[in-house]
């Protein structure tokens, strides 16, 4: 029996099929490891752009809407709100946002396109906290010279209509701007800039 011959036609057949099988299991094997690595379809959800009617929107008025885990605010500033803008210059940390997050479309003073809708990250760039609108022109109990903004009940951070953050608050940087544009005159797209940019 030690002397019988090898088939070595059947032989190499045996070691040709064997690999193809090993190969296709592996390739099997993989795929659901490869599509691992891709976003779910609720992470995709969670990140796409939001899209928002504020016709409704009037002058002192806010919307809060959810983008990425993230609060995003549109609120609608009147003209009196925009004509005490360039006095707050000399109160706010960034009065040109340099140091700030926004998209270059937004790096004015209004920190917008359009200068009477404000779309902001409603997120306190101190420790996090939501701040809250306070729109009117009126003495308030944290500042007795109020001219419209945001102020974070957390830790008492100040920032004015434009989301700009006062000096000597708690918070270091403005309220961030996301990347956003204008489908049509009444409909915000947050999420992505005109050209597409997230």
């Amino acid at each position: 029996m030690a002397n019988e011959e090898v088939d070595s036609g059947r032989r190499r057949f045996l070691t040709a099929t064997t690999s193809v099988v090993g190969a296709v299991g592996v390739g099997f094997a993989a795929v659901p490891f490869i599509k691992s690595w891709s976003p779910s379809a609720r992470a995709r959800f969670a990140g796409a752009p939001v899209t928002q009617d504020i016709s409704a929107l009037t002058e002192g008025q806010q919307l809060v809407l959810g983008w990425r885990g993230q609060p995003i605010f549109i609120a609608k500033r009147s003209k009196a709100m925009l004509d005490v803008l360039p006095q707050m210059d000399a109160l706010v940390a960034d009065p040109k946002s340099d140091a700030s997050e926004q998209p270059d479309y937004a790096k004015n003073e209004n920190r917008s396109i359009k200068p009477d809708i404000l779309v902001l990250i409603g997120v306190c760039t101190h420790l996090g906290c939501a701040p809250e609108l306070h729109a009117e022109i009126k003495p308030e109990p944290f500042d007795p010279n109020w001219k419209g903004g945001y102020f974070c009940p957390c830790h008492k951070s100040r920032y004015d209509i434009s989301g700009r953050v006062f000096k000597a608050q708690p918070a270091p940087l403005n309220l961030p701007v996301p990347p956003y544009y204008f489908a049509d005159d009444n409909t915000v797209v947050v999420g992505v800039d005109h050209k597409g940019a997230a």
